[in-house]
């Protein structure tokens, strides 16, 4: 069974993005798998240990966190050594999700997040959530998850990851559709059909269609609709920076919103 697989660096948005990856284990009845990456070379012995013993510690830290939630769920950790995208790119053809924090401290936490998350975004094997840590979660009424629905392909294993978030978290869909190129009367009859197809494969989730040709990252500059997860395609991970912004610095309208990237 492919895992679940969280970067883990001692930052409490490492920690965050654990918890939040228990609910995707146990949905998919596979492992949690704690990741934490060591340097690839260490100029001292003592440089090493001590490396070694912040990656113990933070797996420790970690599975602590997991298992005070009291969900059942398989745990397993692992310390492999080299350049951390590098490392976590390699690890995603064998993953069904790879999560990471938005936030960390210290050269730790920028070993595995900031550049990384991007690298992830634009070269795992899987699809890359990248999690807002606890504090930065919204009050329970603010828990729309916004998607894009074009005839794109691979649009379908989008929207499809979209929904599962949205039945797994009990949450309403925002669907955003049309493309500037195609705002036109069949192409917005075309697009509340697609909405009509999604709602009959699945009527248990509430769907919110909008037709605009903005992607999503321009959609939420601009309005005050609040999400708390954006799903976008490998293809729109240039959009990650204005989403979640750079190390961790979210665009002041929605300072909620974590990404899925969907991949591979």
């Amino acid at each position: 069974m492919k895992p679940i697989i969280v970067g883990i660096d001692g930052s409490q948005a490492a920690i965050a993005a654990a918890l939040w990856g228990v609910d995707e284990a146990i949905g998919r009845g596979v492992p949690l798998r704690l990741v934490s990456v060591l340097k690839q070379t260490h100029p001292s012995s003592d440089d090493y240990s001590r490396d070694l013993a912040h990656a113990e510690t933070s797996l420790r830290e970690a599975q602590f966190a997991v298992e005070a939630s009291r969900k059942l769920v398989k745990i397993e950790t692992e310390i492999p050594r080299g350049p951390a995208g590098l490392v976590l790119v390699e690890a995603s053809r064998d993953a069904e999700m790879i999560c990471v924090g938005s936030v960390g401290i210290g050269r730790y936490a920028r070993s595995i997040l900031g550049s990384t998350a991007t690298e992830l975004a634009e070269k795992a094997h899987c699809p890359v959530a990248v999690l807002r840590t606890e504090s930065d979660q919204p009050p329970p009424d603010i828990n729309w998850i916004v998607v894009r629905m074009t005839d794109a392909p691979g649009n379908d294993a989008v929207v499809e990851y979209a929904v599962w978030e949205a039945k797994l978290r009990s949450a309403p869909m925002l669907v955003l559709g049309g493309r500037p190129e195609e705002l036109t009367e069949h192409a917005d009859s075309e697009f509340e059909r697609r909405v009509q197809d999604w709602r009959q494969r699945h009527p248990e989730v509430r769907v919110y269609p909008i037709t605009t040709k903005h992607a999503i990252a321009s959609f939420l500059r601009t309005n005050d609709e609040r999400v708390q997860f954006a799903v976008i395609s490998g293809a729109e991970a240039d959009q990650l920076a204005r989403l979640i912004g750079p190390f961790g610095h979210p665009l002041f309208r929605h300072p909620e919103c974590s990404v899925l990237v969907v991949r591979g």
